[in-house]
Order: C-alpha cells, then sequence, then structure tokens
C-alpha cells in the first residue's frame, strides 16, 4: 500500500479564532492543546522557529494555520498571519501556505485578499453533506456552501481538501457514506476523515452527560472509516488522515470523554484492510498445512500484525493456523505481499473491496 510523500508542515495554531458558531462537537483548545485566545504574533513566529528545527531531513515545508476559521478572521489579522508566513518564505524558509476555514467563508473578495501571497491549498471542515446533520451539529452552513465553496476554489486554482466526520449526531453509516460520495463529486485534492469524539466542555459532552447522544464505538469507527477509505481511493481521491493526531491532551480521560479515539487510529484502519486481504486469500487458498509464511516490506509489518498481534491470533483462529510465519523484506514494495509464496498487491485488491 502506497505512503503519499509528504511535505513538512509547520502548524500555527489559532483554536477557534473567527468561529461564528459553536459546533456541538468542538473545542479546539482541547485538540490543539491551546488557549481559545488570539496569540502574539512573535510567540507564533518563535513557535513557527521551533518546528523549523525539526525539519532534520530538509523536505519541503508548508506553513499551516490550523484549529480556527481562517477566512472568518477579521481582516488585519488576516493580514498579520499571511505576513508572519511571508518572513519565513522570503527567508527561503518556507515554500509555501496553507489553511483551513468554512465552507461559508470562501467568496471572491476573501480570495483576492490572498492574492499577494503563497496560499497555494485550502481546507474545507465540510463535515457533512447532509443538511439535516448540519442543522443538528449547529454548523451553520448547508452543502451547497461546500459546493459553491470548491467551485471557487477551483476557479482561482487552488489545491482543495476537504474535511469530512463520521459518528456526528444524527448522521447514520448510510449518511456518513453518501457525504463520502458528494465529497468524491467534488474531486478534492486531498480529504481527512475524523470520527466524531467527545471533548469536555462541548456541548456534545452534556448530551452524551444527559442520554441524548452515543457515539460510535471504536470497532464500528474503523469499519466506517474504511468503507469510506477505500471508496476514495477507488477515485485516486488521497486520504491524507484518518483520526485526531495524538497528543498528551487527547490521550487525558479528562478531556476525551468518551467516543472512537485512538492515538493510531489511522493504523487501526489500515491493519484492518491488511486483514481483510489475507482473509480473503485464505478464502479462496485455504492453508495446506498449520504453518504458513508471509513476507512483506518491513514498512507494513506492524499493519500485516495489527495492534498487540490482534490480526495474527484472529488469522489462526479462523482458519485453524497454528504458525504464522512474518518475514520482513526491504527489496519487496510497499504495496503488496507474498502469502505462501503468491503475491497480492495491496492496492488491486483495495479496489475488489
Amino acid at each position: 500500500m502506497e505512503r503519499r510523500e509528504t511535505p513538512f508542515i509547520v502548524p500555527i495554531f489559532i483554536p477557534q479564532q473567527g468561529c461564528r458558531h459553536q459546533c456541538v462537537f468542538c473545542n479546539q483548545s482541547a485538540i490543539t492543546g491551546r488557549p481559545a485566545n488570539w496569540p502574539s504574533i512573535e510567540k507564533l513566529r518563535d513557535g513557527a522557529k521551533k518546528y523549523l528545527g525539526y525539519n532534520k531531513h530538509h523536505k519541503p515545508s508548508v506553513i499551516a494555520f490550523y484549529g480556527g476559521n481562517f477566512l472568518g478572521l477579521a481582516k488585519e489579522k488576516i493580514n498579520h498571519l499571511l505576513h508572519l508566513a511571508d518572513e519565513f518564505i522570503l527567508n527561503g524558509d518556507i515554500q509555501s501556505i496553507r489553511f483551513s476555514t468554512r465552507p461559508d467563508t470562501i467568496s471572491e473578495s476573501g480570495l483576492q485578499q490572498l492574492e499577494n501571497f503563497s496560499v497555494r491549498e485550502i481546507e474545507l471542515g465540510v463535515q457533512s453533506m447532509d443538511d439535516k446533520v448540519l442543522n443538528i451539529c449547529r454548523r451553520g452552513h448547508f452543502a451547497s456552501d461546500t459546493e459553491n465553496a470548491v467551485t471557487l476554489l477551483k476557479k482561482h486554482r487552488y489545491k482543495v481538501g476537504l474535511q469530512l466526520m463520521i459518528g456526528l449526531p444524527g448522521q447514520s453509516a448510510k449518511s456518513a457514506f453518501e457525504t463520502a460520495e458528494q465529497i468524491a463529486a467534488l474531486s478534492p485534492d486531498f480529504v481527512r476523515i475524523y470520527p466524531t469524539i467527545v471533548l469536555n466542555q462541548s456541548p456534545l459532552a452534556q448530551w452524551y452527560h444527559k442520554g441524548k447522544y452515543q457515539p460510535l464505538l471504536l470497532k464500528e469507527a474503523v469499519f466506517q472509516t474504511k468503507k469510506i477509505y477505500l471508496f476514495f481511493k477507488k477515485f485516486g481521491i488521497p486520504v491524507i488522515r484518518m483520526g485526531l493526531q495524538s497528543s498528551q491532551d487527547l490521550d487525558n480521560k479528562e478531556i476525551v470523554i468518551a467516543g472512537p479515539y485512538h492515538p493510531a487510529f489511522g493504523h487501526l484502519v489500515f491493519s484492518q484492510i491488511f486483514m481483510d486481504t489475507i482473509c480473503a486469500f485464505y478464502q479462496n487458498n485455504p492453508p495446506v498445512n498449520k504453518k504458513v509464511e508471509i513476507i512483506a516490506n518491513p514498512k507494513c509489518i506492524s499493519r500485516i500484525r495489527g495492534i498487540n498481534n490482534e490480526n495474527i491470533r484472529d488469522l489462526k483462529k479462523k482458519f485453524n493456523i497454528d504458525q504464522i510465519k512474518i518475514i520482513s523484506d526491504s527489496a519487496l514494495p510497499g504495496q503488496g505481499l507474498f502469502i505462501d509464496h503468491h503475491w497480492i498487491d495491496i492496492n488491486q485488491h483495495c479496489l475488489k473491496l
């Protein structure tokens, strides 16, 4: 399975800045570990310099504004942030700018403000394309706003990223998948998939405590995400993240009250895809003896084994196998594996799942 080469991201967090709506699931301060106030430019500059120091391999770098509604900020604040990024671009430390914003903030006048800066990618917090779900979540925008925003961004030749969520209040698995279908029809350059978790001091936390909201179980969240990931894969749309970025704050049970948070959520999804692939092979080619052999690139080994060797245990039980020998071979490409000397291309197999 291919691993997309990504630029080095220099994140600048502006938690809930520019947000005129309190979405029921949101508490950006908890997600980012930073207070929801306007940070000084000096502090942001120092933070960016610190992150640049981690770029040991000198990969192309992107400065990214996260956690707020970028184009919902006052114009002078937008200018301050863009000029800050420009300092690093003029020094050659950063190559471009990325930010996330709401679909309903995309307008001709708003994009004109970006024209003299190196903004290359804009992410939209879509979350759902079901107006009923958007209304329950108090998003304050409609699916049509997303469609209009993507059209306008493509007209101005920006790379477009779309973020969607599963397990939202009022959202069924069918609604979540239909959102994926509508997003694919918009042909974004990349997407992110986030399972809904219950964060402390969010409206959703109150609903959860009152029994008005029940989050997805981890297993169900992995299943839905896997299905949506494979769907996007068929259309050649990269999924650059599944699950929230692990952090010390999110690992705190006083912050994440409930829901399918896992520090390696994306790994769980990929492990399930490998498990499905191996199971499909053995269903058509039952093991001829009690000892089997799987050979793969070192980067795939942990995905084959699963968290705490869960896949290995399940395979032994399911197919009455005594021993599964996993062999690492760096000469093999990362998109496949040998199962008992049969080559299986994961990418091709995913198209059949």
